[in-house]
């Protein structure tokens, strides 16, 4: 069984037992939370499609880790001009497990 859900303004496809980084969210480790934005569902009883939420299902997931993604680094440059500026970041993400796909 799998669920296409909205978390944090992004849409994944998840299953129970996955582990997926998403952009940081305001849990501690540990804690439980639960998604309401179910746009799709399949399973044994075939495909549900909502218009845009299924209602009535939820996904469960727990938060494992707050982490940094990779340094993206952004160089910009003027030729013959002496104009070079290097910056970096390092997106925040947060690592969850799905627990459940209920509705």
């Amino acid at each position: 069984m799998f669920a296409i859900v909205t978390i944090a303004g992004q849409q994944f496809k998840v299953e129970e037992g996955q582990e997926i980084f998403v952009h940081r969210l305001e849990a501690k480790a540990g804690d439980s939370v639960s998604f309401d934005g179910v746009h799709l569902t399949s399973g044994d009883a075939g495909v549900t499609v909502g218009t845009p939420n299924v209602k009535g299902w939820s996904v469960g997931a727990t938060v494992i880790d707050h982490v940094k993604g990779d340094k993206v680094v952004v160089f910009k440059k003027k030729r013959r001009k002496g104009y070079r500026v290097k910056n970096g970041h390092r997106q925040q993400f947060t690592k969850i497990k799905i627990d459940s796909i209920a509705g």
